[in-house]
C-alpha cells in the first residue's frame, strides 16, 4: 500500500486551519451543507421524483444528468466538511486533511455542459442546483484559502516573497 504524500504546512497555516475548524463560520457552513444534502435527498425522493415522471423524454434525461451532478457536488462538499470536523475533533491530522485526496480546490467544479431539455427542469431542482453550485464554490474557496492551491502556487508565493525582499519588503 502506498502512503499518501503529506503536504508541508507553515505554523501560520496550521493555526488558520485549526481556528477555522473551531469557528462559528465553520459551524454555519457545516449546518448549511448538511441541511442542503438532506433537502436535496428529500426533494429527489419526493416531489422531484413525481415531477420527473411528468417530463418529456429529453427533459427527463436532463433531470437525471443534473440530479447526478448535483448529488456528486453535494457529496464532495459534505465529505470536505466532515474532514474539517474530524480535524477539529482531533480524529484526523491536519497534514492528512491537506492531501489531494481530501481537497476541493485541486478539482474543477463538476462541469455543467448544456443538456437538451434542461430548460424544462422543475423549478425545485433548478433552485437546488443553484444552491449547490454556490455552496460548492464557497467551500472550494475556503479549501483554497486554508490549504493553498498546491506546489505551483507555493512557487509563485515564494517568488513573490523574493520580489518583496528585493524591493525593500514593500507589499
Amino acid at each position: 500500500m502506498t502512503e499518501t504524500p503529506r503536504i508541508a504546512l507553515s505554523d501560520a497555516a496550521i493555526d488558520r486551519i485549526v481556528q477555522f475548524a473551531k469557528s462559528s463560520v465553520f459551524e454555519r457552513t457545516f449546518k448549511e451543507g448538511m441541511a442542503l444534502v438532506e433537502e436535496t435527498a428529500a426533494y429527489l425522493d419526493g416531489p422531484g421524483r413525481a415531477a420527473s415522471k411528468r417530463l418529456p423524454r429529453m427533459a427527463a434525461l436532463a433531470y437525471a444528468a443534473e440530479s447526478m451532478r448535483l448529488t456528486t457536488r453535494l457529496m464532495q462538499v459534505a465529505s470536505w466538511l466532515l474532514v474539517q470536523r474530524a480535524v477539529r475533533e482531533g480524529d484526523m491530522q491536519i497534514a492528512e486533511a491537506a492531501t489531494e485526496r481530501y481537497r476541493l480546490s485541486g478539482r474543477p467544479e463538476p462541469s455543467a455542459p448544456f443538456v437538451a431539455g434542461a430548460e424544462e427542469l422543475p423549478e425545485g431542482l433548478k433552485g437546488l442546483i443553484d444552491q449547490g453550485r454556490a455552496l460548492y464554490e464557497r467551500v472550494r474557496r475556503l479549501d483554497e484559502d486554508m490549504y493553498g492551491t498546491g506546489a505551483a502556487d507555493n512557487a509563485v508565493g515564494a517568488h513573490f516573497a523574493r520580489l518583496q525582499q528585493a524591493f525593500g519588503g514593500a507589499g
